[in-house]
């Protein structure tokens, strides 16, 4: 028993609270949307790795189209109503157009800056949030997203970086193109009966099909392809195709816009890993900046904590 003799007990501020922990559930769903971006970040090495040189749009039909005609046999629904035309943008944005755009931003840059201007679309994401969804961006999000581009900046920018002005256009052209797509895929949801896998062979149908003429006029048909050409193209149209953004449609459904965009971090994070694996090796600011935008992506899948306000701020 306390005893306080006539006087009131001296008030006391609560500690600030921590950020809750996930649950098992969200923690799984966030274990498999990333690998999306995971696979998304062996694009570069399997590319310069396994196939021909002097056809990156030919690549990238070969990564949209098939996989998309596949999805469209497993699944055997086609869009609806206004669904074709929704298909169309979504395509366009998240394949379409974002292939091309990267391509030409990754002839015309290093690829340290190419990869910082995609791990951009954490805040372009929490700002198109703002305008579609009506989603107001906490102070915890975009700090994090901020420390997230400098943590990938860290890891792969060099001493010569250059900037191109026509290459950062199409860098920040193509990273804002799918952060457009995925504040529209959280914004429009799917009509009943499609799943992750129906909507990602669409998407991927849409986006081949606009990449067809293109690759077909720019690039052409490599005169000679080998087994590791051949593996490397079914790498990008499963894994890195039907799967990855299976997994990604299906993600973006169930987390919030805050949680799934920082996992676009990975990508140069798994890129520079794999570099590893092939004979590179990270100095001691790279190896900051790996450890800071790991953090900043975990940190994103965090709610941000709630600090009691004391009574002298309230008015």
């Amino acid at each position: 028993m306390c005893w306080t003799h006539g006087r009131t007990p001296a008030k006391t501020s609560p500690m600030p609270s921590l950020p809750p922990v996930p649950s098992a559930r969200h923690a799984t769903t966030v274990a498999l949307t990333a690998l999306a971006p995971a696979a998304w970040g062996t694009t570069y090495a399997v590319t310069t790795e396994l196939l021909p040189p002097g056809h990156p749009l030919f690549a990238g039909l070969m990564r949209a189209l098939p996989a998309g005609l596949l999805g469209l046999a497993l699944t055997r629904v086609l869009p609806r109503g206004d669904w074709w035309w929704k298909t169309a943008v979504l395509g366009v944005l998240n394949i379409g157009a974002l292939f091309p755009l990267l391509f030409l931003a990754a002839e015309r840059l290093p690829g340290g800056v190419a990869a910082t201007l995609g791990a951009t679309q954490p805040l372009l994401v929490a700002g198109l949030a703002v305008a579609v969804l009506h989603d107001r961006p906490t102070a915890w999000r975009w700090t994090w997203g901020v420390l997230g581009v400098l943590g990938v900046g860290l890891v792969v920018l060099g001493p010569g970086a250059r900037l191109d002005a026509v290459g950062v256009l199409a860098g920040l052209g193509g990273t804002a193109g799918m952060a457009g797509g995925v504040v529209l895929t959280k914004r429009w949801g799917r009509p009943a009966g499609a799943g992750p896998l129906t909507l990602a062979g669409w998407q991927l149908t849409a986006g081949g099909l606009l990449l067809l003429p293109l690759a077909l006029a720019v690039d052409g048909v490599p005169q000679h392809l080998d087994a590791d050409a051949v593996g490397g193209y079914l790498w990008l149209g499963s894994m890195g195709g039907l799967i990855a953004y299976t997994l990604w449609f299906r993600g973006i459904a169930r987390l919030p816009v805050g949680a799934s965009a920082p996992l676009v971090l990975l990508s140069p994070l798994v890129a520079a890993l794999v570099g590893i694996a092939l004979g590179e090796s990270l100095s001691a600011p790279q190896t900051a900046g790996f450890v800071l935008a790991l953090a900043a992506l975990l940190a994103a899948q965090l709610s941000p904590p709630n600090v009691p306000i004391r009574e002298g701020q309230m008015r």
